[in-house]
Parts: structure tokens; C-alpha cells; sequence
């Protein structure tokens, strides 16, 4: 027999075959990143700083905001979200292209939904969002974050449409932004990890599911009433978690009160300023951390929104070490 094909290379003597899961490698040979909850302890996540590309604004609307941006603080505020994820022991990624984006992009949350094994990278619905999804995907690459998927064909996908509901189950809506292509693309996704999509509809006039429903621990959660599908609460109900409406339409409307990061069970990181929404919150037993972001939210987003959850504690009971 020909001693090449008795070598490494053909499976002989040397031959190393690949025995763990990308779940048992993430952390070893890929960088660290994946969750399978919205509020076990927060570890990671993904920003970007709003720069240069708000001075090209001349029509807010046309750029998906709601006004003109005062840029020098808009960064301070961002500057102070990252300080207050660093406080939190929270580690904070940019993504920083190599070229002018468009001023969405602070938007991260948008372009990607983390799993326990990588990401799915999103595809925004709008043309003035096309193509920042290629700058998130370099970015993750760059960290070493496994790509699952990149939503592809005429499928629409925003990362704010996706939540887990616990880690045999994620909520995934459709609506302005995700369509039911790009829905069934991430079912798709997420039905190769063993777990289950609970499809559910936004009504007109939403933006994202973030925006509607946030979870603060494994029972408890938040909802927008007239706003929160149906479904969703009681698909949560059903399993055993307690749904609280919000206590003030116009601190949610106007002060994003809703539009936090759970920082860990019952711990989340909100915007200043709601004091009805903040004390109802302390009343139900959550620490608040707050930061200023009244400028920012002139672009139409809140804390959620200008944050891509990189990496949290896994708490699975099947979950590969």
C-alpha cells in the first residue's frame, strides 16, 4: 500500500479526530459568547459609538429618527452606557467599520440574535439600514463568535424581534420588521439547537417585540399593554412566569422606560428619568441602575436597542460545558 495514504492526512498514524461540539469549543477555540435566557448575569456586549455619520443628516425622518441629534452629547451619553455596563463587570465591544456607516447602526441590537452557539447575523427591513448586518458580521468574526446563520433570500430579520423565553424556547415576531420568511429562517436555526419557536404577530405601529416585553428573572417579566401580543403573556403565563403590565404609558413612550437590559436576575440597567416606572420596578424587588439617554433616544431607540447581548451566563439544564 502506498505509505502516503498511512499518514495523518488519510486518517493513519497521527490522525486527530474533532470530538467536541462547537458548544464544548465556544470559550476554547472560538471566542466566548452565547445565552439561552434574557436574565441570567449579564457578561458581554457588542455598541457603537455614534460618530461622523450624524453630520450627513439633513431629514431625520428620512434617516429613521425622530430629530436632530446633538452629536458631542450623544456621545457622552453612550460613553456613560458603556462606563455603566463596566461598572456592572460587563465587558464592551465596538463595532468600529473601516468605513462611514449609516447612523443606525448604534441600533447593534437590531443586526443579530445570540444563541448558546453563535450568532445569527440579522437582515434589517428598511434600504436605510441595508448592509450594516455586513459590519456586525466582520465584528463578530473578528471576536471569534460562530456565524449560524446570515438570514438570506427575501427573508427580513431584526435581532429585536427574537426572545428567549427559557432554554428550550424563544419567541420570534413578525411585523413591520421581520417577515415570515426571515422568521422561518431563524425557526429554522433555532429548531437545530432543540428548540421550539412560539410565533407570535406585532400589532401596527410597533417597531420591535424588545420594545414590548423584557424579562427581569426565569418567572418574572414586563409587558407594554396594548402594545405585547396576546400570545406572548400567555404563552409565558402558561409556562409558569409572571407577566406585570408597566405602571405609565407616557415614560414608556416618551422616556423608554421599558427599553432596559436585565442585567442580571433582577438587576437591570434603564434610562434615567421614569420615576413612576423606576419605583414600580424597586417595588417588585429590582435593583435599578440608571444612565442618561434623552439624546440618544432622539434616534428612535433605547438601551436594548444600542445593545447587542454578546454573552451571558448559561443556565440550560442540558447545556454543554
Amino acid at each position: 500500500m502506498d505509505q502516503a495514504f498511512q499518514s495523518a492526512a488519510y486518517g493513519g498514524a497521527g490522525w486527530s479526530p474533532r470530538t467536541k461540539s462547537l458548544r464544548q469549543e465556544i470559550g476554547r477555540l472560538w471566542g466566548n459568547c452565547g445565552l439561552d435566557s434574557e436574565w441570567a448575569t449579564l457578561k458581554a456586549v457588542l455598541l457603537h459609538r455614534p460618530g461622523a455619520e450624524f453630520d450627513a443628516i439633513t431629514d431625520p425622518n428620512a434617516a429613521q429618527m425622530l430629530a436632530p441629534l446633538d452629536l458631542e452629547r450623544a456621545q457622552r451619553q453612550h460613553d456613560d452606557l458603556a462606563h455603566a455596563y463596566r461598572d456592572a463587570n460587563v465587558v464592551v465591544h465596538y463595532v468600529e467599520p473601516d468605513q462611514e456607516p449609516s447612523p443606525n447602526l448604534m441600533f447593534v441590537a437590531d443586526l443579530m440574535f445570540m444563541t448558546p452557539e453563535g450568532a445569527v447575523v440579522a437582515r434589517p427591513a428598511s434600504t436605510v439600514r441595508a448592509g450594516e448586518e455586513r459590519f456586525v458580521a466582520r465584528r463578530l468574526a473578528d471576536l471569534g463568535i460562530p456565524i449560524l446563520r446570515s438570514v438570506r433570500g427575501q427573508g427580513t430579520f431584526e435581532g429585536a424581534d427574537a426572545i428567549w423565553i427559557d432554554a428550550r424556547a424563544a419567541f420570534v415576531a413578525t411585523g413591520l420588521r421581520t417577515n415570515q420568511e426571515g422568521a422561518a429562517q431563524v425557526a429554522a436555526s433555532l429548531q437545530e439547537l432543540g428548540v421550539e419557536t412560539v410565533h407570535v404577530g406585532l400589532p401596527y405601529g410597533s417597531m420591535h417585540l424588545m420594545g414590548e416585553l423584557r424579562f427581569v428573572d426565569r418567572d418574572l417579566a414586563l409587558a407594554w399593554p396594548g402594545r405585547v401580543p396576546y400570545a406572548a403573556v400567555a404563552a409565558l403565563r402558561q409556562r409558569g412566569c409572571t407577566v406585570h403590565t408597566i405602571p405609565d404609558e407616557q415614560e414608556a413612550r416618551q422616556g423608554s422606560a421599558l427599553n432596559f437590559v436585565t442585567l442580571g436576575p433582577r438587576r437591570i440597567l434603564m434610562p434615567a428619568g421614569n420615576p413612576l416606572t423606576q419605583a414600580f420596578y424597586e417595588r417588585l424587588g429590582i435593583t435599578c441602575c440608571v444612565v442618561e439617554i434623552d439624546e440618544l433616544r432622539q434616534a428612535a431607540g433605547g438601551i436594548a436597542c444600542m445593545s447587542a447581548v454578546l454573552e451571558r451566563e448559561m443556565v440550560g439544564a442540558g447545556g454543554e460545558a
